[in-house]
């Protein structure tokens, strides 16, 4: 970012007029700082949902929604997506550089040796309840790391910060397989420091059940390529909460532990559910896809998975994926019909210029739910897949935060309207 002393707007009101800064980021987009507003003319502003302001300077993501743009630390997610490991992806993103082949090994071996849970923690684990959604029982697992690993919850130490962000990166797909394994009522699978991070986290998932051979490898490097897809983009909702947490200086798991409870909202981290449920509905009816599209157009129906608030063309997550969802389809003995169906949906909305005139193109969450589906992840578990994957950019957020000396309590403001002072009754 650059301040150009010479770049500024102004505000004129009632009282006078006030010189705003202008910054410029890398890729020339211009931020009006406020910092002096309140201050200077007893006003603030009034943004719901936040999608007019920039509440940090990052170097982490970049984003061109018009554009179809999305950069990790620079690098095109098409690149990352074809060449790069989710484990190489995640270190790029806390640590702002791709390793080196010493680097990555070092960084690998040691999610490796910190994988296992201690037996308390399984024992606790073990005692959630098992019809809990499995969001909420991560989050509290995630939680109670501080109070097992109290030698890594201060945010102003660097070395704690960084045993923390190994631990949580080394024990979340623990966690997460225990819970599954624990609501279908198997035994949990101890980690298998012999495999990488995505094998081993399936065959901690799934046993003897994951499947093998081509198509095995095929759902393996779909994982792998969801989590790369997913590792951070930039202030979502789960995102800005966890820097609005640890602003409080909070440690890293609590902070990490209220941004998984935000991406268990549906409007956040529930898209590709709602893409199955939709799938299922035009199945159980036995409607036409070509009539689907119709009631769409008409209103009557929502076409889910399509378009995105930030994306106003091809989501550039979603290409790479859909590939590969065509080659897992081809390769099932017995693909399902919802994966069909998906693939034949986004055909025929392709060809509509209704679709393609407003710019709704498939997003990453239409092909999600269906290679999850199929691969046997329950409905219920997609989300934890995402929380998986996004793990690298809560934490890069929380790590960057923390050593930004412009940093603040996060504390907006709000525009009041409610009852003007009363009087308590009998009190004048």
């Amino acid at each position: 970012m650059s301040d150009d002393k010479e770049r500024t707007v102004e505000l004129h009101y009632e009282g006078g007029v006030l010189k705003l800064p202008v910054f410029t980021g890398t890729e020339g987009e211009s931020t009006i700082e406020l910092k002096t507003l309140l201050g200077s003319t007893g006003m603030t502003t009034l943004d719901p949902g936040f999608g007019n302001t920039a509440s940090c300077s990052s170097k982490i993501t970049y984003i061109d929604g018009a554009a179809g743009i999305l950069r990790y630390r620079g690098y095109p997610i098409e690149d990352l997506a074809v060449h790069s490991t989710f484990l190489e992806t995640a270190y790029l993103v806390i640590y702002g550089e791709l390793p080196e082949p010493g680097q990555l090994k070092e960084f690998s071996e040691k999610l490796r040796d910190n994988s296992d849970i201690p037996a308390e923690m399984g024992a606790f684990i073990d005692a959630m309840p098992r019809n809990g959604h499995p969001m909420t029982l991560i989050a509290s697992a995630v939680n109670t790391l501080a109070a097992y690993y109290d030698d890594s919850v201060d945010p102003g130490d660097e070395n704690q910060v960084e045993l923390a962000t190994i631990r949580l990166m080394a024990k979340l797909p623990t966690i997460a397989a225990r819970i599954y394994r624990n609501s279908i009522g198997e035994a949990p699978i101890a980690p298998d420091t012999s495999l990488d991070y995505v094998d081993n986290f399936i065959r901690m998932t799934f046993g003897d059940k994951a499947p093998t051979g081509e198509l095995g490898e095929l759902f393996n490097k779909a994982v792998g390529m969801l989590l790369v897809l997913h590792a951070d983009h930039e202030l979502n909702c789960s995102t800005a909460t966890v820097r609005v947490v640890g602003s409080s200086l909070a440690d890293i798991y609590s902070s990490v532990s209220a941004g998984i409870n935000a991406l268990s909202g549906p409007s956040h981290g529930g898209a590709n559910q709602a893409v199955l449920e939709m799938l299922e509905e035009i199945r159980d009816s036995g409607i036409s896809i070509e009539d689907f599209l119709e009631k769409v157009k008409a209103r009557e129906m929502r076409l889910m998975g399509f378009g995105h608030r930030v994306y106003k063309n091809f989501d550039p997550r979603s290409k790479e994926i859909k590939v590969l969802a065509s080659q897992i389809l081809d390769r099932h003995e017995n693909p399902d019909e919802l994966f069909a169906l998906a693939l034949k949906l986004e055909a025929a909305a392709l060809q509509d210029s209704y679709f393609t005139e407003r710019k709704l193109y498939p997003n990453v969450d239409f092909y999600t739910g269906v290679i999850y589906r199929t691969m046997g992840f329950p409905t219920n578990m997609f989300t934890v897949l995402f929380a998986i994957g996004r793990l690298p950019g809560w934490v890069a957020h929380f790590r960057e935060q923390a050593v930004d000396p412009a940093f603040r309590i996060a504390r907006p403001r709000q525009h009041y309207i409610g009852a003007a002072e009363r009087r308590y009754p009998g009190q004048g």
